[in-house]
């Protein structure tokens, strides 16, 4: 694959960096941990938490977080919360909706927030390449339009919902957001953190950043290359926005 120009010399061996290993047959090794969604938690002010299935076909689903701090009332009903849909990071490669940084960001998004959250279990690469995970943060999109789960029947309101994402999330969110028509769910905004995009021909934080410690440039192409369809250059829709087009979606 073209770099678009000649880069730095990289010090970081991007392997190591994300904490997998390559298997000869195309597919990956992850060693980061997870944890489980809990309806007892031990701390009086963390959210409950549950996994709901998304698409049994794809073994996607949804973990959720709802505060136990009731928001103030009004009148005799209470209030419903804002709906938060995360698309977590991980260069469409590593993580989970139930690896501990994602699962702790979102607990504490619930309870700042008075908010409910929905973070989004979606396919991974190298195995399912893109637009794997678009496809199935739409499936989240619809899930959530058409949902009969009591949590976000009885306290989520649809009318106030933002899609958030971190990384690739905020690309995956960036896409869905753009690209679903919804007939319940009103999209208020989107909360872009880190928006992950690029493409070939390297901007100048890219080069001076080149072998950054929290994120260096061979980490990110190695993602890019997992995770775009075989034969994609950098210059691809789903890495350059200025590519993208949503009346292709």
């Amino acid at each position: 694959m073209s770099l678009g120009s000649q880069p730095p010399v990289s010090t970081v061996d991007p392997c190591d960096f994300l904490h997998i290993s390559l298997n000869p047959d195309g597919t990956i090794t992850s060693f980061l941990p997870v944890t489980a969604a809990s309806l007892d938690p031990t701390h009086p002010n963390a959210p409950l938490t549950k996994d709901v299935l998304l698409n049994p076909d794809h073994a996607t689903w949804v973990r959720l977080f709802l505060s136990n701090q009731p928001l103030p009332s009004d009148g005799p009903t209470p209030r419903k919360l804002p709906l938060i849909v995360y698309f977590h990071a991980g260069g469409f490669v590593v993580m989970s909706a139930a690896s501990v940084p994602n699962h702790d960001f979102c607990s504490l998004m619930a309870t700042e927030l008075h908010a409910i959250v929905a973070s989004v279990e979606y396919r991974l690469a190298p195995e399912h390449r893109l637009p794997a995970a678009y496809d199935d943060a739409a499936d989240a999109m619809r899930w959530l339009d058409m949902c009969n789960d009591d949590w976000i029947r009885e306290h989520a309101d649809l009318s106030n919902c933002y899609i958030m994402g971190l990384s690739v999330g905020t690309n995956m969110a960036f896409r869905v957001g753009h690209g679903e028509s919804l007939k319940n769910v009103r999209i208020k905004g989107l909360i872009l953190h880190h928006p992950f995009f690029g493409g070939l021909k390297r901007t100048m934080s890219e080069l001076t950043m080149w072998n950054n410690k929290n994120l260096p440039m061979a980490v990110v192409d190695l993602l890019w290359e997992l995770a775009l369809p075989v034969g994609a250059d950098f210059d691809h829709e789903y890495y350059n926005p200025k590519f993208f087009r949503c009346d292709e979606l």
